[in-house]
C-alpha cells in the first residue's frame, strides 16, 4: 500500500518565480512567434520561469537562453512538481519525450485525453510508452490494481525505485536535463562629460557672422547652433551695431543714453525740416 501523505491538487495559476516553487515552470509547446511570421523568441521544449500573469499572456524568462518576453498561454503548458504537465496531450508528450536531451526513463504525468479526471504516465524507453493511471472512488491511484497510492507523488516515488511492471524505472522528469544558461546581463554606465562654462564676453561678432560649410558637424566647443548664430547676426545687422560686445553696466547705460540722444537729435532735425518746408 502507498503512504498516507497526500499531495494537494495543483493550483489554478503558477505563482511568480520569486514566490513559486522551483519545480514549477512553463513548457513551450509551440515555437513563438511562429517561424512563418518571424524568428521565434521561444522554441518548442524550452523551460520558462513565470514573472507575472498578464491575463491570457505570461511574462516569462527562458531558463535556457535568458530571454525575457511575453508568450500567450495557449502556447505553453503549466508544469507542477517538475513532472505533472497540465494541458499536454498524448502527441505533445511524445514530442517532448523524444527531444535529443531526453534519456531513457524520462517521464511525465499528464491528464488523460480519453477519460476525464484520470491521468496517464508517459515514459521514454526505446519508444514512448503510456500507462493509464486509474482513480478509485476514494481518490487513491493505481496503475496495477495490486498496488495503490493515495497521491501521485508516492506513485512516482515507488516507480522511481522499481520498474515493478513498467518498461523501465522512472529516472528524471521530462525537460529536467535541459541545460540552463541565463547570461549575466550587465549594463554599461554611460560616460558623462562636462562642458566648459559658456562665456558671452568672449564671443565676437565675427564668430557669429561667419558662414559654415555645408554638411558640417558641430564640435564639442560649439555652444551655439548655426541657426541661433544666424538669428543673432541678423539682429545685429538690423540694429546697426558694428561692435558686438557686452561690457559693464555703466558702459551699457552710457550707450543707452547716447542712443536716446541720437534719436532725439534725429527727431528734432526732422521737425525743423518739416517747418521749413511748410
Amino acid at each position: 500500500m502507498g503512504n498516507m501523505m497526500r499531495v494537494s491538487a495543483p493550483p489554478d495559476k503558477i505563482a511568480a518565480s520569486h514566490t513559486g516553487a522551483e519545480s514549477d515552470f512553463l513548457a513551450v509547446l509551440y515555437d513563438y512567434p511562429p517561424p512563418d511570421v518571424s524568428e521565434p523568441i521561444f522554441y518548442f521544449g524550452e523551460k520558462l520561469r513565470v514573472i507575472s500573469d498578464e491575463g491570457g499572456w505570461w511574462r516569462v524568462v527562458s531558463l535556457k537562453s535568458g530571454r525575457e518576453n511575453y508568450i500567450p498561454s495557449k502556447c505553453v503548458a503549466k508544469v507542477y512538481h517538475g513532472w505533472l504537465f497540465d494541458g499536454v496531450g498524448r502527441e505533445k508528450s511524445e514530442q517532448l519525450l523524444q527531444l535529443p536531451e531526453m534519456k531513457n526513463g524520462s517521464f511525465m504525468i499528464r491528464q488523460s485525453e480519453t477519460k476525464k479526471g484520470s491521468y496517464s504516465l508517459s515514459v521514454k524507453h526505446r519508444q514512448v510508452k503510456h500507462y493509464r493511471i486509474f482513480r478509485l472512488p476514494n481518490n487513491w491511484y493505481y496503475i496495477s490494481p495490486r498496488l495503490t497510492f493515495q497521491c501521485l507523488e508516492h506513485l512516482v516515488n515507488h516507480y522511481s525505485e522499481s520498474a515493478d511492471g513498467l518498461c523501465c524505472v522512472l529516472t528524471t522528469p521530462c525537460l529536467t536535463q535541459q541545460s540552463v544558461n541565463v547570461p549575466d546581463v550587465r549594463q554599461e554606465v554611460p560616460v558623462m562629460r562636462r562642458k566648459k562654462p559658456f562665456n558671452w564676453r568672449s564671443m565676437k561678432r565675427v564668430s557669429l557672422m561667419v558662414e559654415e560649410p555645408e554638411n558640417s558637424l558641430e564640435t564639442d566647443d560649439s555652444f551655439l547652433s548655426y541657426g541661433l548664430r544666424q538669428s543673432i547676426a541678423s539682429y545685429l545687422s538690423l540694429a546697426g551695431d558694428e561692435h558686438f560686445s557686452i561690457g559693464s553696466d555703466d558702459q551699457q547705460k552710457q550707450k543707452r543714453r547716447s542712443y536716446i540722444f541720437s534719436r532725439n537729435s534725429v527727431i528734432s532735425d526732422r521737425s525743423s525740416y518739416t517747418e521749413s518746408y511748410r
